[in-house]
């Protein structure tokens, strides 16, 4: 575990075999335009809304420069467009969630105490990060604790295990104990919210973990449990916050079922910081990266700008928690790697941010899951931050740049630079983007 102002913070994982064995994993969810403050018992849902299978390289236009496709033999990356195994992130999603226990480890308070855990909070956070772009529907068929037929130690889970042979045995059970109540083809994914009691506190172990595209997955009604998300014990980082912000395990495993990898690495946020849900997901709330937006479908081609040639270039900026106006300029230094620059201020699904500003982000889609392929540009790297909130990664915390700030950069013979001109009185930010060609090469 790393530290982050004296208290241990667990490094959430999910563990993916490689690309062309049986299996690869991620995580997913959805959320709706607006939910009731209580959740009431869900109907049986109407079969789910099928998405287009995505093309090779879609239509992108002029923003084609920009979409970076993913490198070869990686387990989970950023590149654009995501791949077909996963699920599809705008539209309707309908959520099958189980609530389920074990003969040696009973069920803590009731099933639908555990699903309110979750909801309406997790369909709310994706329904503000997506714009109203992502409809997700959760159902609970079930309203009781579904029990094993064996003993949770007999499955022999841990961090880090595998799928087989402890995990395949565990969704082949719960599929065989939900089938009669349990229509499975009528569902996009599967959200398993284990008893809390189950295994280690978060705190000491995360076990938490999705697995996705996962084609060799048990079936149930004919349909292969391809997407499965399991999330075991709370999230309380002990500063009382845990019904606000414990939810939040659920977006970042779900991310993975869209296709997000993970941003942090063996030392946690020290790459991403709390700039985005994949990287840090304990404390209080944060958003996506607006490529991470652009690579779910929830920006459109207007909301993006790509500057792929050589020149001086004039942009407004809207904060990310803002539905309208221009959300992400895309600057490409080579086939597989940028600069993404945004507007982040506090509001919508974004609690934490003590320096409002423009934020500088380097993509890199040949680098995989939990290796960094984001990395935050800081704009005071020797600061020690301005957060005070736990579990934020505080050198981080202060890297937007804010108006009369400039950052300037050279990579693969390209020449960049981005001056934050000023912030009007709507809280957008002026930037201008200078993009030379070095060094014999072309811009």
């Amino acid at each position: 575990m790393d530290q982050t102002h004296g208290t241990a913070r667990p490094r959430i994982r999910i563990r993916r075999p490689r690309r062309g064995s049986a299996f690869a994993i991620a995580a997913v969810l959805t959320a709706a335009m607006a939910a009731p403050a209580a959740v009431p018992r869900p109907e049986r849902p109407a079969p789910p809304e099928q998405a287009p299978a995505p093309s090779a390289r879609p239509a992108l236009g002029s923003l084609a420069p920009c979409a970076l496709a993913s490198g070869p033999g990686l387990q989970m990356a950023e590149g654009i467009p995501t791949g077909r195994g996963y699920s599809h992130s705008t539209g309707t999603v309908h959520a099958l969630n189980l609530m389920i226990d074990f003969p040696d480890v009973r069920g803590q308070g009731t099933a639908r105490e555990r699903f309110e855990e979750f909801f309406p909070q997790t369909t709310r956070w994706f329904a503000q990060s997506s714009y109203g772009r992502l409809d997700y529907r959760p159902a609970m068929p079930i309203t009781h604790w579904l029990r094993m037929p064996h003993p949770f130690r007999a499955y022999g889970i841990k961090r880090g295990s595998p799928f087989d042979p402890g995990y395949r045995k565990l969704v082949a059970d719960i599929a065989k104990s939900a089938d009669p109540k349990v229509d499975f083809r009528r569902y996009d994914l599967v959200n398993i919210l284990v008893t809390p009691n189950a295994g280690p506190p978060a705190a000491h172990a995360v076990l938490s973990v999705t697995y996705a595209d996962n084609q060799r997955a048990p079936a149930a009604d004919g349909v292969p449990l391809a997407n499965v998300s399991f999330v075991y014990s709370r999230q309380d980082d002990g500063s009382g916050s845990l019904r606000r912000t414990g939810f939040r395990v659920l977006p970042h495993e779900n991310g993975h079922v869209f296709g997000l990898p993970d941003l942090y690495t063996h030392a946690g946020g020290d790459k991403a910081g709390h700039w985005d849900v994949m990287s840090e997901d304990w404390g209080p709330g944060n958003d996506l990266l607006a490529w991470h937006k652009w690579k779910l479908g929830w920006l459109g081609p207007r909301q993006i700008a790509c500057a792929a040639r050589s020149g001086v270039f004039a942009h407004t900026l809207s904060p990310l928690s803002r539905p309208e106006g221009t959300k992400m300029v895309f600057v490409p230094v080579s086939p597989s790697s940028g600069y993404a620059i945004e507007a982040r201020a506090t509001g919508g699904n974004d609690e934490a941010i003590c320096k409002p500003g423009v934020l500088i982000s380097r993509v890199n889609t040949g680098v995989d899951s939990g290796g960094g392929p984001v990395s935050i540009v800081d704009s005071t790297p020797h600061g020690r931050g301005c957060t005070k909130e736990r579990n934020v990664h505080p050198g981080l915390s202060d890297a937007a740049y804010a108006p009369g700030e400039t950052f300037d950069t050279e990579a693969n013979g390209i020449r960049i630079r981005v001056h934050v001109t000023d912030r009007d009185a709507a809280g957008d930010y002026g930037v201008e983007i200078t993009r030379r060609a070095s060094g014999g090469a072309r811009g």
